[in-house]
């Protein structure tokens, strides 16, 4: 028997859920039948991400597909596409990746590349970017690039993990079970992977590129010192909107 609107809304709200009524909705549009909606109440219930329980998360006004194993873009990485949008490039690389939700999203790219180390996301990412003819590697960072894309990208965007190890404890349940520990954990003060990621941009940007990564307001110095440190002229960017920070670079001439 399905069950119905105001049973799923009183199931989610007994499970926890604050916004019961909106993930009700998601999930009666999402399924198919009514034995498919019982088993997505069952898995949300439990404890899943609403997102990985229908497959999808809306992002930048469309949907993006998504799926167990893989981290679900948040609504202030939709920022960083703002960032990345007011530069107008046609060649991007969307770096650490996850679904590929940044790429798709800027508008205007004519050539679209991705990244990340993991395979689930890999495979995520390339279901989605299929579309728009954008490529995906699987690699660590920019090892996952073939060497003719040397300085050719007009901007880099990164969502890369800058959540401190020490802290990834204390995030909500279901992203520490659900969303894979490499797409969360930043390294012992969170900017590892900045650091890292900036050292070796140079190398990819084109002339007049610019590199832009998503950070926290606690750790925008961090992420700016990597910036300095690897030759960057950088600048933060903040929205009180989307309670989000951006910090971009372009080479220094």
């Amino acid at each position: 028997m399905e069950p119905g609107f105001d049973e799923v809304v009183s199931a989610l709200r007994a499970a926890g859920c604050v916004f019961a009524e909106e993930e009700a909705e998601v999930l009666v549009e999402s399924a198919s039948n009514p034995g498919e909606l019982v088993e997505m109440l069952r898995r949300r219930i439990a404890g899943e991400p609403l997102e990985h329980v229908v497959g999808w998360v809306w992002f930048c006004g469309r949907r993006i597909a998504v799926e167990p194993g893989v981290f679900v873009p948040r609504r202030r990485t939709e920022f960083l596409v703002e960032c990345a949008a007011a530069l107008h490039p046609s060649v991007l690389l969307d770096l650490c990746c996850g679904s590929g939700a940044i790429g798709l999203s800027v508008p205007g790219v004519i050539e679209l590349h991705a990244a990340d180390v993991d395979a689930a996301a890999v495979e995520c990412a390339e279901r989605n970017l299929d579309a728009v003819g954008g490529t995906v590697y699987r690699g660590d960072l920019f090892d996952a690039l073939p060497q003719e894309l040397h300085h050719r990208f007009d901007a880099i965007v990164v969502n890369a993990p800058y959540v401190p190890t020490g802290e990834i404890a204390l995030m909500p349940r279901e992203a520490r079970l659900h969303e894979p520990h490499i797409a969360l954990d930043g390294g012992v003060d969170g900017a590892h992977l900045h650091r890292r990621v900036a050292a070796q941009a140079h190398l990819w940007l084109a002339p007049h590129g610019s590199l832009l990564i998503e950070t926290s307001a606690l750790l925008a110095n961090s992420t700016m010192q990597a910036f300095s440190e690897a030759g960057f002229v950088a600048s933060t960017s903040q929205s009180e909107t989307f309670d989000a920070v951006v910090v971009i670079g372009s080479i220094s001439e």
